[in-house]
């Protein structure tokens, strides 16, 4: 018996080194492509999808490793695979499933590392996991829903551009060739005549310069005093500044929410919430709060009277807070936020439609004027004489 015991161990020891030899005389190829497959982060989708399903497997008492070889067999995305098999290889050599993941924080935020890291010591991983898959949802929900709401109206802004420019570069020239002496005509006319001739001949000095632009405030906005004026110019826009700032708190009361109920201190929690919510105003008002709680101070206290913290928020805050009752109020907070994202969203959508047809109308309207005003100054000339 002890000699098969022998054996077998001979064997996982030869096997051992083969593989290390294999790792190790990998060609450059190879290790280029490695190299880029852990550099890049997975789907948001593929992510969730992960955490459900772990649930899943820890609830049906499948062991962790096991549930990630059988994951990473059936993995068709090479980076998720790459990834998982990363993973696999550590939790071999008995590291937490925390410190897997601290391993990739392109696809993996601090929040998630902290929120799994502290139900690891509890032994309820499985508790964890599909509540975090879900506001994971939620939070990306909300974002896109930001994001669909600045990108419909500068697509639409986009298209009229266009309609605009054609317009003004092939069909206005062509009509306007009738009249010879262009001194004679309206000014509405000879107005259409240099937008026409400026777009014509001048279009790549236009387009040069908003390139320019969008490339000074992309450099801009990577340094944190402009990143701070940039995110607080958003904040004053008319409309799309409110639905903003309700997406951002939506944002730090969910994550907040849940870091305190995972067990993680006020002060570290708010830490990390001051990165997540991308906005350098909110961020550097977390970090002024965070200080205040240091020195024993309450959150409604901090924020009370802070035109970034809605007064109906601060007061649910100071409620629940002297209940000690924090983080289901927070959560609360966060679902007030997102309804009233859909409702502000739904109003712009409507609002915009009629908007649009007014603007094409009147951009219509300007060029039909301006070229049809002079064909009947000439039809009147022609009938006198």
């Amino acid at each position: 018996m002890s000699d098969v015991v022998i054996l077998d161990e001979a064997i996982e020891e030869s096997l051992e080194v083969d593989s290390s030899v294999i790792w190790t005389n990998e060609s450059l190829l190879e290790q280029i492509n490695n190299y880029f497959l852990k550099s890049q982060k997975i789907w948001l989708k593929e992510k969730i999808v992960f955490y459900r399903l772990l649930s899943t497997m820890l609830n049906a008492w499948m062991s962790l490793i096991k549930w990630i070889e059988v994951l990473e067999r059936q993995e068709k995305n090479k980076v998720f695979k790459y990834m998982l098999w990363g993973f696999l290889k550590r939790l071999k050599e008995w590291d937490k499933l925390s410190e897997c993941l601290e391993g990739h924080p392109k696809s993996f935020s601090k929040a998630e590392i902290w929120v799994v890291r502290s139900w690891e010591k509890t032994w309820k991983l499985n508790d964890v996991l599909t509540w975090l898959a879900e506001q994971i949802e939620k939070v990306a929900s909300i974002s896109w829903k930001l994001k669909w709401a600045l990108i419909y109206p500068a697509f639409v802004l986009l298209v009229v551009v266009g309609v605009v420019f054609i317009m003004m570069t092939m069909v206005v020239p062509k009509l306007l060739e009738i009249f010879d002496d262009k001194s004679a005509l309206p000014p509405m006319t000879q107005t259409l005549i240099l937008i026409s001739d400026i777009l014509r001949f001048y279009w790549y000095f236009i387009i040069g310069w908003v390139i320019l632009v969008i490339a000074a405030i992309s450099i801009w906005k990577k340094t944190p005093w402009w990143k701070y004026i940039f995110d607080r110019t958003m904040l004053s826009i008319p409309i799309f500044g409110v639905i903003i700032q309700k997406v951002v708190l939506s944002k730090f009361a969910r994550i907040f929410s849940g870091l305190i109920s995972s067990g993680v201190s006020i002060v570290e929690s708010l830490n990390i919430v001051s990165d997540a919510v991308w906005n350098e105003t909110y961020r550097q008002r977390i970090l002024l709060l965070k200080e205040d709680v240091k020195w024993w101070m309450k959150i409604w206290e901090s924020l009370d009277w802070d035109k970034l913290f809605p007064d109906i928020m601060v007061q649910m805050i100071q409620v629940w807070e002297q209940a000690a009752k924090l983080d289901t109020t927070i959560i609360k907070v966060a679902d007030f936020y997102d309804e009233q994202v859909d409702n502000t969203i739904w109003a712009i959508n409507k609002l915009l439609e009629p908007l649009i047809i007014v603007s094409l109308a009147v951009i219509v309207w300007f060029i039909a004027v301006a070229i049809m005003q002079p064909i009947m100054n000439l039809a009147d000339t022609i009938s006198q004489g």
